[in-house]
């Protein structure tokens, strides 16, 4: 499976972007989907998960985050609202087994799935 994201870029905080990552294949059935984080000098963190409908949200970003997907469209997608500075990072579209990908353990264990390039996220204060 190939991931490619798209829709990073620079805002101001409290600005919103929509992220979008197209599957190569359809993955739903075979694999749960989710997005992840990474700033420099920090671990790749789990953002937000997706299984048959059902999402989970890291603390940090619960009620600003929103994860969708579109299966029809091989698409999942990450609407970001009220940005704050310290949510600037490398944002990683990955698929992977339900069990890692909801509990963002996948992070230890990235071999299980498959990672897009990402798309940076900058927020300025």
């Amino acid at each position: 499976v190939h991931l490619l994201e798209s829709g990073g870029g620079s805002v101001q905080s409290g600005g919103s972007l929509t992220l979008s990552c197209v599957a190569s294949r359809y993955t739903s059935g075979a694999y749960c989907m989710g997005w992840f984080r990474q700033s420099p000098g920090h671990r790749r963190e789990g953002v937000a998960a997706i299984d048959n409908g059902s999402a989970s949200y890291d603390e940090s970003v619960e009620g600003r985050f929103t994860i969708s997907q579109d299966n029809a469209k091989r698409t999942l997608y990450l609407h970001v609202n009220n940005l704050k500075p310290e949510d600037t990072a490398m944002y990683y579209c990955a698929a992977g087994p339900c069990w890692a990908v909801a509990t963002f353990s996948l992070v230890r264990s990235p071999n299980l799935g498959y990672w897009g390039q990402g798309t940076p996220v900058t927020v300025s204060s």
